[in-house]
């Protein structure tokens, strides 16, 4: 389809700035800025006050800017440079051909791209389309194959209120409110045709014909396409299924995820993209390969069962969670009530439908999974950790009952993260100094983190120290604001001034709030954690943060209990509860803390990627043996940690009482016997080699491994050019250099 050439909405933006802080305008718009070593400082020094209370929005601030403000920048020659710098970076970045996957794997072109679909993008916290550790990935994954040079599109929604927004209220009780996302100041572009007009596409929701345009959101060199409802021609029930993130009930779930899977192929073939691999990163969007299946049956004449094989061929999937909850099934009825005018479209029977996404074919009362329509219709399928790998093939040996458990075609490719967006500037800058300039794009090469010993003691530790500094006068900053908020007693508001310290062994602990991940483990014996934060000599401090699905009580219940202890006069000063967690709050913690607590039933942790964004920074994990710490966690010959430490035993059981009251043992004795002696065993100046160098450890034995240019590689050797693999790992760490 031909596509606007009007002005773009960066060149729209540009005009209104002095001529030469023009370059702003381009930059605003590409999310590449995010995961540059200016990001505090390019926007933010517009307005710093501003800057917050747009969310770190960099169109929002340069629209709201005063145009006196923005002539004095045009004069300022430090910023002029700081700008030239970038952007002169930045053209050199999207211009280069030479690129790692071009050396690679040149037949993924740009023509026939990796088309990744996914439920939710956490690319940044100025574009709120995430809820967790999902999107997280999603937007991690984007951000390296555009490092990589890997032709990739994503297919995704656009949320106009997103997920929840989180306040406790004075019973520390979670309350759920949700805010309307201005997509008219936000870095994302409504994709038009010639005549000016959204490019839509159509697609069928209980016998209604709905409406979505798409938007276009730059992530370095991939392009970003979030499909959107909200349109004045369209229901007004229609218009709010693209409302909320994991929100409403089974017919907005099932609704959203027909606009995502068979949307987002008509969006695609609207956009003339024809991908070389469709990609699902979960079951959401696992409908796309029926739409594939349509389209080639459309253009060959074709039935359903003589194209399935190439549509399988195009097909890849990743499966994220082994809970069962997390694992989409719909009732026949609803099927039938969204899909009885489709499946004739595929010349398929209403049983033979049923079946794609049935576990135990001939059952009326099936449900239709998901996941199993993925498997299904994918030529492979991975988990995202080794154990999960193993869990996986147990969970859907059903689908296979001619094959033993290890044969069963699920493999697994462990996650990782985006290096270069989790590690803080200060010690990036650090890395550049001691392991070269170019790390980051050596990020997968043992040898680059070997030299992290010859980093001294005294700078890793002070810098370190900053970062903790940082961390908490922001954790204070929260806490007022939200103590003010819920109108409690003035000495209470005033206490936040001086909540946490410094100098104390700090703790972090920040995930979504299921039960599973057991966030209230460490108040399994109340009076025992009492003891050990409050203790006079070598206290212990933590950092909470985290949400729970508004459905879930029993998780707003685990955070309540938290508040609470929280106001416990022995160690109110030493606990502290972070609201509204999101991408922002993520980075303080990841990159101050001393610790990284983990604490899941295993082996419900499916991989898990926020300890990995700690040992970039230096932090220490502390974690059941669950998800990915399975592969990153290293002890020596006597059992001990050499990278962070392990808690509970390696071993299953059904018992969740026992295995919460093993947990919680290891857990106080690891603290009691090993962390805090090790934390304060420190020198004359305050320096704690001996924590330093078990740093330093947790650096470079997880740093190479860890990392999403690692796991790009991985899916590309694997998943979307398996051809290649048996040439791949012999120049991998070459061609990554």
């Amino acid at each position: 389809m031909n596509i606007s050439s009007a002005m773009t909405a960066a060149q729209v933006l540009g005009q209104k700035l002095p001529f030469p802080l023009k370059p702003l305008a381009e930059l605003a718009y590409n999310y590449w800025w995010s995961w540059t070593s200016d990001r505090i400082a390019i926007f933010q020094t517009i307005d710093p006050q501003e800057w917050e209370r747009c969310g770190h929005n960099p169109v929002a601030i340069l629209e709201t800017a005063s145009y006196e403000r923005l002539t004095q920048l045009a004069e300022d020659p430090f910023y002029l440079k700081q700008i030239g710098a970038l952007s002169k970076e930045f053209d050199e970045y999207i211009t280069r051909k030479d690129t790692w996957v071009s050396r690679v794997a040149p037949q993924i072109s740009r023509e026939n791209p990796i088309a990744y679909f996914c439920a939710e993008f956490g690319i940044h916290e100025s574009l709120p389309v995430y809820s967790g550790g999902l999107g997280i990935l999603a937007g991690d994954h984007l951000k390296s194959a555009s490092d990589l040079g890997v032709p990739m599109v994503g297919v995704g929604l656009l949320y106009r209120q997103g997920y929840f927004r989180q306040r406790l209220n004075r019973n520390g009780w979670q309350e759920d409110y949700y805010v309307d996302n201005p997509f008219h100041r936000m870095p994302l572009e409504l994709i038009r045709n010639e005549q000016g007009e959204p490019i839509t596409i159509d697609v069928d929701i209980r016998h209604r014909r709905v409406k979505l345009q798409i938007w276009q959101v730059q992530v370095g060199r991939v392009s970003l396409f979030l499909l959107d409802s909200d349109r004045h021609d369209n229901d007004p029930i229609d218009r709010w299924l693209t409302g909320h993130l994991y929100g409403g009930n089974q017919e907005t779930r099932i609704a959203q995820e027909v606009v995502l899977g068979i949307g987002g192929v008509k969006a695609l073939t609207a956009l003339g993209i024809q991908p070389s691999v469709h990609h699902l990163n979960e079951g959401h969007a696992a409908f796309c390969t029926l739409e594939f299946a349509r389209q080639e049956m459309e253009r060959t004449g074709k039935s359903f069962y003589d194209v399935e094989a190439d549509v399988r061929s195009r097909c890849v999937f990743t499966t994220h969670t082994p809970v069962p909850a997390g694992h989409d099934v719909f009732s026949p009825d609803l099927i039938d009530s969204f899909f009885a005018q489709y499946w004739p479209k595929l010349r398929l029977s209403r049983e033979q439908f049923l079946a794609l996404g049935a576990r135990r074919l001939g059952d009326p009362w099936e449900p239709f999974g998901m996941t199993v329509l993925a498997l299904r219709m994918c030529r492979t399928a991975n988990g995202v950790s080794k154990l999960h790998g193993q869990v996986s093939r147990k969970m859907w040996t059903i689908l296979y009952p001619d094959r033993a458990e290890d044969k069963v075609p699920i493999g697994y490719i462990t996650n990782g993260v985006h290096a270069p967006t989790w590690t803080a500037p200060l010690l990036a800058e650090l890395y550049s100094q001691y392991l070269g300039a170019d790390w980051k794009t050596r990020a997968i090469d043992p040898k680059t983190w070997e030299k992290v010993d010859e980093i001294p003691d005294e700078e890793l530790w002070w810098r370190h120290r900053v970062l903790k500094e940082r961390l908490i006068a922001y954790t204070r900053y929260r806490i007022k604001k939200a103590r003010e908020l819920r109108g409690e007693d003035y000495d209470k508001i005033q206490a936040a001034e001086t909540l946490l310290d410094p100098n104390v062994l700090t703790i972090g602990f920040a995930r979504r709030f299921s039960p599973y991940k057991r966030g209230h483990l460490l108040l399994r014996d109340a009076q025992r954690a009492i003891r050990i934060f409050g203790n006079a000599q070598r206290p212990v401090q933590i950092i909470f943060a985290g949400k729970a699905h508004p459905a879930d009580e029993e998780g707003k219940r685990i955070i309540q209990r938290l508040m609470e202890w929280c106001r416990d006069s022995a160690i109110q000063h030493r606990v502290a509860f972070i609201e509204d967690y999101d991408i922002y709050v993520g980075q303080k913690l990841v990159q101050g803390v001393d610790v990284w607590l983990n604490n899941p039933r295993r082996p419900l942790e499916a991989s898990g990627t926020s300890g990995q964004k700690v040992c970039f920074n230096g932090g220490i994990n502390c974690s059941v043996l669950d998800g990915w710490w399975c592969e990153g966690y290293i002890a020596d010959a006597n059992g001990k940690g050499i990278n962070g430490w392990a808690i509970g035993e390696d071993a299953h059981t059904s018992n969740q009482d026992l295995q919460d009251s093993i947990d919680s043992e290891s857990l106080y004795k690891l603290l009691e016997e090993e962390i805090v002696p090790l934390y304060y065993d420190q020198d004359s100046n305050g320096i704690p080699h001996r924590w330093v160098q078990m740093m330093k450890a947790s650096i470079k034995t997880n740093g190479p491994l860890f990392n999403t240019d690692r796991m790009i590689a991985d899916y590309v050797s694997q998943v979307y050019v398996p051809e290649i693999a048996t040439s791949f790992q012999p120049i991998l760490a070459k061609v990554l250099l």
